[in-house]
């Protein structure tokens, strides 16, 4: 069973405003459950000048307690606070001069109980990419101080897929029971149809994904604003505050240092990945 999701909605910045806060997303104040980013792959097609970006995200949730009535924390992989980590990939394609951006995220973990696919079409309005000219595919400070000149257009689809207790059914030998034998214990599979075990599961990631795109705009919105106000400076610094603010002064996650390693012993590198996005974007 599959279920969909669709949502649309503009910013009222530039394509290249919009686009460029989509690399430098994280992390804002929406999004403390990013524990990090690594780019794992960016290049320019040398043929079509569209910039290929492959990045991967581990994010930390909050299990939300109808999941834990529904499935053992052994199978979610959850701890004693009911969280669970999980990897997810993003690709991107960015074309500046027709003014379009495609995304796909999908979860890498848990994909027996759940796979979401989540894909996004950034896009400049055809009425103004027909009117606008050369100086609005670079990032000037006209483009922040005037963000309404244009609008860039977002449209975002889901897919959720569960396929929990499908391998079971599928390798279940079929064994037909005598009339006398006596009943048998059931498990936790069977007491639960394998239908309305998915069906329930596929509507949780339903109300969560709605609820987290609505986070996930008003931080792009923070993150674009800090742009306009302060360029790649006022946003590095925006990461730095929702740093101390998520995690304390020291910068990472109670335990660990995730955040500690990303921007201590890797800062150098992400904070050059992020100007590479920039340039890119100018180019």
């Amino acid at each position: 069973m599959v279920k969909f999701y669709e949502n649309s909605f503009s910013y009222d910045y530039t394509f290249p405003a919009v686009t460029l806060a989509y690399f430098l997303r994280y992390p804002n104040p929406y999004s403390t459950h990013v524990l990090s980013t690594d780019v794992i792959d960016r290049h320019v097609d040398p043929v079509t000048k569209r910039l290929h970006t492959v990045r991967l995200h581990l994010k930390r949730s909050k299990l939300p307690s109808t999941v834990l009535k529904l499935l053992p924390k052994s199978i979610l992989g959850a701890t004693s606070n009911d969280s669970s980590q999980a990897y997810i990939l993003e690709k991107s394609v960015v074309d500046v001069n027709e003014g379009w951006m495609e995304t796909e995220s999908h979860n890498l973990e848990w994909t027996g109980v759940l796979s979401v696919v989540e894909r996004q079409v950034y896009r400049r309005p055809l009425s103004l990419a027909a009117t606008r000219d050369d100086a609005s595919s670079s990032i000037s400070s006209k483009a922040w101080n005037e963000p309404k000149v244009e609008r860039t257009d977002v449209t975002t689809t889901v897919t959720f897929h569960s396929r929990l207790g499908q391998s079971r059914l599928l390798h279940r030998p079929h064994k037909p029971a005598p009339d006398d034998d006596p009943p048998t214990r059931r498990g936790f599979f069977q007491t639960w149809s394998t239908s309305s075990i998915q069906r329930s599961i596929e509507h949780i990631g339903v109300r969560r994904t709605r609820d987290q795109l609505v986070k996930s705009k008003e931080g792009m919105k923070i993150v674009l604003e800090r742009l306009r106000e302060g360029g790649l400076v006022g946003v590095l610094e925006g990461m730095r505050k929702d740093r101390e603010t998520a995690f304390g002064g020291t910068g990472h996650a109670g335990d660990g240092g995730t955040w500690k390693r990303v921007w201590g012993g890797g800062g150098r590198e992400q904070g050059a990945q992020q100007h590479a996005a920039a340039d890119d974007h100018q180019d």
